[in-house]
């Protein structure tokens, strides 16, 4: 296929970091292509075939490795079509809810995470959309999002403003989505995970083409658990590294994930915050 030829070719010349690198120029005149901005942690901004744009777990005025300008205007992603949270814990919804409002745009998550941002008043009831593991939505003309299972937890801090104390709220579970463009390319946003069986269910089922995986340990896996799934469980043309280099407690590397992936057949793409890669 040309996306194997295009990296086989980029990796045999030792370039492929810069055949990947879009400007926004040539982002614009892409025909065809799905783009990634690395918003840095597990957040991304996604360009789809038909020009829509798609945000996901978007910790940005939060985020140490948020890049600029987005760390200090989040109106900087522009106009946001589809909104999606994988699940509560800070470094996921993060700034969600106000990009949310910012772009009277839907967002979209689990449940049990969507009704206590309601319940709360962190989130009007209209821009809020609730479902759960193999549920799935169309909520752009030729998108499609199903959520998928993922080994985490999840837990909604919220600083209550009759007492200025933060409050613990459950929020259900996490979860991973299969995000299909206008195109039919797929990509799976594991979102926060450890290793679970399942994954090779997933992978058999929805056959994605770019995988969005956590490597930074502690919390999800770690780059030798990373590689073992995608050696094992999973076949996807490519993968792309997250949720690492933005935490001292998650401690895995993008070097000690690309030593672990040695010998496999799916292509590591190495992203630092800020870049934009498409495919």
């Amino acid at each position: 296929m040309k996306f194997v030829r295009l990296f086989k070719n980029s990796v045999a010349m030792g370039l492929m970091a810069a055949a990947l690198v879009c400007t926004p120029s040539q982002a614009q005149t892409a025909s065809g292509k799905t783009e990634l901005l690395w918003l840095g942690q597990a957040g991304f901004r996604i360009t789809s075939p038909g020009g829509k744009t798609i945000v996901i777990d978007p910790w940005l005025t939060g985020g140490p490795k948020t890049p600029a300008p987005y760390k200090t205007d989040i109106g900087a992603l522009g106009k946001v079509d589809l909104l999606l949270v994988t699940h509560a814990h800070v470094d996921h919804i993060g700034d969600a809810p106000a990009i949310a409002k910012l772009n009277n745009t839907v967002l979209y998550g689990p449940a049990d995470m969507v009704t206590p941002l309601i319940t709360l008043g962190m989130l009007p009831a209209n821009l809020g959309h609730r479902f759960n593991k193999t549920g799935h939505v169309k909520p752009l003309p030729g998108i499609k999002v199903t959520a998928v299972a993922a080994e985490h937890s999840s837990l909604l801090v919220w600083n209550n403003p009759a007492t200025g104390k933060l409050e613990s709220h459950p929020a259900g579970e996490a979860v991973g989505y299969i995000i299909e463009m206008e195109n039919g390319f797929k990509i799976w946003h594991m979102g926060d995970t450890g290793l679970f069986g399942d994954m090779k269910f997933i992978n058999d089922r929805y056959k994605p083409d770019l995988i969005l995986m956590p490597i930074g340990g502690n919390f999800t896996m770690d780059p030798e658990d990373a590689a073992f799934a995608v050696k094992n469980w999973l076949n996807p043309k490519a993968v792309i590294p997250m949720h690492y280099n933005s935490n001292p407690l998650t401690k895995g590397t993008l070097a000690e994930f690309q030593e672990a992936m040695k010998g496999a057949l799916t292509t590591v793409v190495p992203m630092t915050e800020g870049q934009k890669v498409s495919f």
